[in-house]
């Protein structure tokens, strides 16, 4: 069977200000990942790359051009609209951790299941499967810890324990490694190439050469267009990717 897009732009463009003063953030954007890929984002600063990560990730509309969420249009959604698909599809990691920083790291990880509102999952079972989202992320032992209690990187760990607790079908990386020390940054690599292994499709946005390279393909921006977009080398596709991307 075929893979299906999970993310598909095609002329996709967002501006800012009006008149002399708009500026073109993002300049005919056309962009397929596939589900199962891993696909990293680099270029300078003013690139496009924060812009892009907001369209994909919901929290912000483009101006012109379409954008599909596995077949979805969702390019024209509402605000209500597009936060429901952020707290059901799509799993956010950024660089800061973003946790609450008074309550425990399985408090934290509950908190998508509170928002997404499921009325058959109670609060016993809303436990159990943060709980099992923190151990597969190596902290079991950690469960009750605050994030000041916490290593940098076991806090970047209970944030992808909470990006994967709703199931997404797409995590969204920003930087997840630029608060970190490189072990722990290689260390947080080999859980999101280890996630990508079992299925999930993930995005993401570094500066850093050597994160890039954990993924499939490196998409490269300037000026708000994709520069190059190139497989890499040393990390194959798997074969049903390669087949769709043919």
């Amino acid at each position: 069977m075929p893979l299906k897009s999970t993310i598909l732009m095609q002329q996709l463009v967002k501006t800012y200000g009006h008149g002399e003063a708009q500026i073109k953030a993002l300049d005919g954007i056309d962009l397929e990942v596939y589900e199962n890929e891993f696909v990293a984002i680099m270029g300078p600063s003013g690139s496009g790359k924060s812009t892009l990560m907001n369209i994909i990730g919901c929290l912000d509309r483009p101006t012109a051009g379409s954008y599909l969420l596995a077949e979805e249009d969702i390019s024209k959604y509402n605000k209500n609209q597009l936060a429901l698909i952020r707290n059901k599809h799509i799993g956010f990691v950024f660089q800061s951790y973003n946790l609450l920083p008074n309550v425990s790291a399985l408090e934290n990880v509950i908190l998508p299941l509170i928002y997404s509102r499921e009325p058959s999952m109670d609060r016993a079972s809303m436990v159990q499967k943060a709980r099992t989202c923190l151990e597969s992320v190596g902290l079991g032992d950690r469960l009750h810890h605050t994030p000041q209690e916490l290593s940098g990187g076991q806090a970047q760990r209970v944030a992808i324990a909470r990006a994967l607790v709703n199931d997404p079908m797409l995590i969204l990386a920003d930087e997840p490694t630029g608060n970190l020390d490189s072990r722990s940054g290689l260390e947080i690599m080999d859980i999101l190439k280890d996630l990508n292994l079992h299925g999930r499709t993930i995005l993401l946005v570094t500066h850093d050469e050597k994160i890039a390279s954990y993924a499939h393909r490196i998409i490269h921006l300037k000026d708000g267009k994709i520069e190059k977009d190139v497989p890499n080398g040393s990390n194959s596709l798997s074969e049903e990717v390669k087949d769709a991307r043919r």
